[in-house]
């Protein structure tokens, strides 16, 4: 048996999921640890050859509204992997993009496929999405959430660290953006220390990181939100940081490239973390910008298996939403 497995065996149950896959406050500590658990023993069957068609005949919609390399490739091969069928929906191509409400939209996907997954800018759309679809919505991006991501960051450093509980993580760059808000959230629930550094004015999402350390005392671990990124990465078992102007940004590229030169991941900073610490990113990366190319390229750096297990993390979304429990 895979030695991860046997790590969580004892922390999982068989509680039902909830319908639909939005942000990973959504999801107790078991969810969390049942998919990574599923993840893991879906990948190791991949690994090995042996077919896992555990969605025969389902299919996924994909509605995107925001480009996307690893989020469209990840879970158009998922879908194939696992016996079902992916449609791709460019929202210039379908009747969402000359003015069909989102509540009709989902309203009449839901009369055709067995799940959708969107990715958009706004995390309200996506909320009104879901609670007209009468199926499973799986949340691939918004400008809020990326809790799709970051459980596979969480696999990532599961398979890397062999445990989650206790490690410290810090996350160094834009505080207020999809990845920041999903890191505290998944992080906290499996029992992690966060530590987020980032330049004023750029601070987490204030209510988002309220729920977080509420979960956080609960799970006997601290989320800290500072501006000094030399006393947020003192430690870190895990460093992550993402580009500093997201899509949709474009106008304010400058200024943020301005206002986030010291927030760089580089090889001075990262000699305040542990000797052993594993970088995440998860891509696209601008090497010299937000992070330097040793860094990213270098021995510390996970990012490409953090790439791949955004396939093996989203099999097990997908299984568990759009299979038989």
């Amino acid at each position: 048996m895979n030695s991860h497995l046997k790590v969580l065996k004892s922390e999982v149950n068989t509680q039902r999921l909830p319908r639909d896959f939005l942000t990973l406050s959504d999801f107790s500590s078991s969810d969390i640890m049942n998919l990574l658990t599923e993840a893991l023993a879906i990948k190791d069957m991949q690994k090995k050859g042996i077919p896992h068609p555990f969605l025969k005949g389902k299919v996924l919609g994909m509605i995107f509204e925001k480009s996307s390399t690893r989020t469209r490739v990840s879970f158009e091969v998922g879908m194939l992997q696992l016996g079902g069928h992916a449609i791709f929906l460019s929202s210039k191509d379908i009747q969402l993009g000359r003015g069909e409400t989102v509540a009709d939209t989902a309203k009449v996907l839901s009369r055709y496929v067995d799940g959708i997954m969107v990715r958009t800018y706004g995390h309200d759309q996506l909320e009104e999405f879901a609670e007209n679809a009468t199926i499973p919505v799986i949340n691939g991006l918004t400008d809020l959430h990326h809790p799709t991501q970051v459980l596979a960051d969480l696999l990532t450093i599961l398979e890397h660290k062999g445990e989650l509980k206790g490690l410290k993580m810090c996350y160094i760059g834009d505080g207020n953006n999809n990845m920041t808000h999903s890191l505290m959230e998944g992080a906290s629930k499996v029992g992690m220390h966060v530590s987020v550094a980032c330049p004023k004015g750029y601070e987490p999402n204030s209510l988002i990181t309220a729920k977080a350390t509420e979960v956080a005392n609960l799970s006997g671990c601290t989320i800290t939100v500072t501006h000094d990124p030399f006393d947020a990465i003192q430690d870190a078992d895990v460093v992550v940081t993402d580009v500093w102007a997201s899509m949709g940004m474009e106008e304010e590229a400058e200024r943020r490239l301005k206002d986030f030169v010291p927030y760089q991941v580089n090889s001075e900073l990262c000699q305040h973390a542990k000797s052993d610490f594993i970088f995440l990113h998860c891509l696209p990366a601008h090497r010299g910008e937000e992070v330097t190319a040793d860094i990213l390229d270098g021995p510390h750096s996970v990012v490409f298996d953090e790439a791949e297990n955004r396939l093996h993390a989203q099999k097990a979304i997908l299984k568990a939403l759009l299979g038989n429990g």
